[in-house]
């Protein structure tokens, strides 16, 4: 059994505790202005606010540090028209009977349906793939422990980056979504856990007022 080495936690910053208050204020003050975000505009991003975001992502935690994760970025129109096409393929088997009522219900009040323009006036889409294994540094296979909790993270680390950037986002899940390996020529021990899109709201993008409420503390958390 390999022994681990350690170096010293030189990257730390700590902060008294009334910094710590302002802070923590300050970061959920801003994250409470994110909403999931339908009505894009085609204005593009720059190329490094979504690479920083992505490495933003790449920092997250992982299991056994073996960073269980894809980011294909596309920009092409060509691709992203494509994607619409095979999406809205699989929208329209989800709503047109593949999905049970009560998932519907659940669905309108956001006004959701089988049409996705914004997967094609979206500058940018980052389809996310979850690796079952992969490989060492040298070259051995490995499989991968706690991919979906590790993939989950690296997700939200990235929602929270391209927001704090100035950018919007939507979580779109396509069922099943297994085109993304063929269209972003991804191998098969690559699972498609979400396809993020990406860009600035449209001028006059409106959002659901149900997406907006969210639960308050003392139903989300419990103090043992």
């Amino acid at each position: 059994m390999r022994s681990a080495v350690l170096e010293p936690l030189a990257s730390f910053r700590g902060f008294p505790d009334a910094e710590m208050q302002t802070r923590a204020r300050r970061f959920y003050d801003e994250l409470r202005r994110r909403r999931s975000v339908r009505d894009f505009a085609d204005r593009p991003v720059p190329r490094d606010v979504i690479e920083n975001a992505l490495r933003a992502a790449g920092s997250a935690p992982s299991g056994a540090n073996l960073q269980p994760w894809h980011f294909a970025v596309i920009t092409d129109a060509k691709v992203k028209q494509r994607i619409r096409v095979m999406a809205e393929e699989e929208e329209r088997a989800f709503y047109d009977g593949r999905a049970p009522q009560e998932w519907l219900d659940a669905l309108a009040p956001l006004g959701t349906d089988a049409s996705k323009p914004f997967l094609e006036i979206a500058p940018v889409l980052i389809a996310i793939f979850a690796q079952r294994n992969g490989a060492l540094p040298d070259g051995r296979l490995v499989k991968h422990y706690y991919v979906p909790e590790s993939v989950g993270i690296a997700t939200g680390f990235l929602i929270a980056a391209l927001h704090d950037a100035g950018l919007a986002t939507l979580t779109h899940t396509p069922s099943p979504m297994g085109f993304l390996n063929e269209i972003c020529r991804r191998p098969e021990n690559e699972k498609p856990y979400i396809l993020l899109v990406v860009g600035h709201p449209a001028v006059d993008c409106r959002v659901p007022v149900a997406g907006g409420i969210k639960k308050p503390l003392d139903e989300i958390a419990s103090w043992i």
